[in-house]
């Protein structure tokens, strides 16, 4: 098990799976990991639908532009969220299960759905819900580059200290 700075910063988005099924008790701990998120003045507007079935998934992922990584998972977590839910509150949710995935030896990614329609009928949401973001699960195939070999913003750019491009000094 890692520790929790260390899986935050050497989790990367994963769009390649092995074949390899996800673990019950693995699936269970990430979606639990999804539930603890907090939300704004504890509406907790999130509620998720856990997809496994790989055809299913298929069809799902055709609501989306980008749901590649969606086709390739053995599992994927949509993570809806209440009509005037926060999609920040949403967000907090899916990077606890996509962190909760990388301890558990697991890659994700998110995958967005550009037609609520599509998402929103093959999920049979309520009235109102939408899909903020589908995340894909599996086992990472090491035989391709984690996060496409992109690397990482350089610190000096990322963070300015009291005003924007100051550094730290």
């Amino acid at each position: 098990m890692m520790e929790a700075y260390d899986a935050i910063i050497t989790k990367r988005d994963t769009r390649f799976y092995t074949d390899e099924a996800i673990d019950d008790e693995a699936l269970r701990r990430i979606v639990q990991a999804g539930r603890m998120a907090g939300s704004s003045k504890n509406t907790q507007p999130v509620r998720l639908v856990v997809l496994q079935d790989k055809g299913w998934m298929q069809e799902v992922a055709e609501c989306g532009k980008f749901s590649d990584p969606l086709k390739a998972a053995t599992a994927g977590i949509a993570v809806c969220c209440l009509p005037d839910g926060s999609d920040f509150d949403a967000g907090r949710a899916a990077q606890n299960m996509m962190v909760a995935a990388w301890n558990e030896g697991l890659a994700s990614c998110p995958t967005s759905m550009h037609d609520q329609a599509c998402v929103t009928g093959k999920l049979e949401l309520p009235e109102g819900w939408r899909v903020v973001v589908v995340l894909a699960f599996g086992h990472p195939d090491r035989e391709k580059p984690m996060s496409l070999g992109a690397k990482r913003t350089d610190w000096d750019e990322y963070a300015g200290w009291e005003k924007w491009g100051r550094g730290r000094g």
